[in-house]
C-alpha cells in the first residue's frame, strides 16, 4: 500500500465518459493512482455536495460504492455531481492535506475544491478556477501511436483514407433517433463508394439495437468495420489509424479527445442540444477545429486540443512535484 500522501484517486460514479476524464488527468500527473467508484445513500444523493458531505463517510456511501480509507491521498480527482461530497468528506479527513481537484461546474462555491477545471462552456469563474477547451482525456501522440501499431492487424487491411465514426446516442440533451442514423448511415455508405473509404466505427450503450442496426445495413458490403462490442475496444487504435474522424455532437469527451489529433473532425448534429453544447461546439467551429458532417471529406488542419497536460502540470507545481 502507498504511504499517505504519495498516491491520487481518481474518483467518479462510473459513467464512461467522466472515468476517461480523471484518468487521463490522474495519468498525466504522474502519481501512482487507483479508480474510485463511489455511490451515495439517501439522503446524502439528494443534498448538494458540500452539505452531504458533513455527513461521515461510512454513512454517506452505499453497499456498491467503493471503499474510502486512510490512508489518505495526496490527490483527488473527482467528477460527476456526486461524487462531490466523498471528495470534500475525504478532503475534510485528510486535515485539507489532500489536494482535491473537481472537472467541470460543480453547482456550489469552487472554494470548497483546491482547483476546479471544467470546460470553458461551463461558464464558470472564480479564483481557483481554471477553464479548458473541452473535456479532460487519456489520449495522447504516444498513446495512438502505439493502439495503432496494436489494432493495425484487425483495421490495417481497410482502405484510405480511413475514417474513423464515433457514434454516440441519446442522452438528457440529444436524441439520435432511426431517421437521422439512417441518413448518417446513407452518407457514410455513399461516401464509402464515392471515395473508396475504408470506415471504422465504434458505437456505444447509447447508441441502441435500432440504430446499430440501421448503421451495419446501410455498411454491409462495403469497405466498414463496426465493432460489435465483444473483446478489447479498438477506439484509440481508430483514433490512431484514422485520416479523418466522424462523431456525433452529443459527447463532448468523444468530440474533445477527436479534437486531440489534429486530424479532421466533422461533427454529426442530433436532434436536440443546449445552451452548453451550442456554446462549446461554436467555438470549435470558429477556431476552423471542426465542420459539420456533410457527407465529403474536406481537408483541413490546427494544433491538437489537449488542456489535460496544462492541468497536470499546475497541479504537480502546485504539489512541488
Amino acid at each position: 500500500m502507498e504511504k499517505e500522501g504519495t498516491f491520487c484517486w481518481a474518483m467518479t460514479t462510473g459513467e464512461a465518459g467522466m472515468v476517461s476524464q480523471v484518468s487521463g488527468l490522474a495519468e498525466a500527473v504522474g502519481l501512482p493512482w487507483e479508480l474510485k467508484t463511489v455511490a451515495l445513500r439517501a439522503p446524502g444523493r439528494w443534498l448538494p455536495g458540500h452539505v452531504a458531505a458533513r455527513i461521515p463517510l461510512p454513512w454517506l456511501l452505499g453497499p456498491r460504492s467503493d471503499r474510502l480509507e486512510p490512508p489518505w491521498p495526496r490527490l483527488l480527482i473527482a467528477c460527476g455531481r456526486r461524487s462531490i461530497a466523498p471528495a470534500l468528506a475525504v478532503r475534510r479527513a485528510s486535515g485539507g492535506r489532500c489536494f482535491t481537484v473537481y472537472l467541470h461546474d460543480p453547482r456550489i462555491p469552487t472554494h470548497h475544491f483546491d482547483l476546479v477545471a471544467p470546460p470553458r462552456h461551463d461558464g464558470v469563474v472564480g479564483a481557483n478556477v481554471v477553464p479548458t477547451r473541452g473535456a479532460l482525456h487519456r489520449v495522447t501522440a504516444a498513446k495512438l501511436a502505439e493502439q495503432a501499431e496494436r489494432f493495425r492487424p484487425l483495421l490495417g487491411h481497410l482502405p484510405r483514407p480511413l475514417v474513423a465514426v464515433l457514434i454516440g446516442g441519446t442522452s438528457k440533451s440529444y436524441r439520435l433517433t432511426p431517421e437521422i442514423m439512417a441518413d448518417v448511415a446513407d452518407k457514410l455508405a455513399a461516401l464509402s463508394r464515392a471515395t473508396g473509404a475504408g470506415l471504422m466505427v465504434t458505437a456505444s450503450r447509447r447508441t441502441g439495437a435500432e440504430n446499430e442496426a440501421v448503421l451495419r445495413r446501410a455498411l454491409e458490403g462495403l469497405p466498414a468495420y463496426v465493432w460489435d462490442g465483444q473483446g478489447e475496444n479498438p477506439y484509440f487504435g481508430m483514433l490512431g489509424l484514422a485520416d479523418h474522424v466522424v462523431v456525433t455532437e452529443d459527447s463532448v469527451s468523444m468530440v474533445s479527445e477527436a479534437c486531440s489529433t489534429g486530424k479532421p473532425v466533422h461533427v454529426i448534429a442530433l436532434e436536440g442540444g443546449n445552451a452548453r453544447f451550442r456554446r462549446f461546439h461554436e467555438e470549435l467551429r470558429r477556431d476552423g477545429i471542426t465542420r459539420p458532417f456533410d457527407g465529403s471529406l474536406a481537408e483541413w488542419s490546427y494544433p491538437p486540443v489537449n488542456d489535460t497536460f496544462e492541468i497536470a502540470r499546475l497541479i504537480r507545481e502546485k504539489l512541488a512535484l
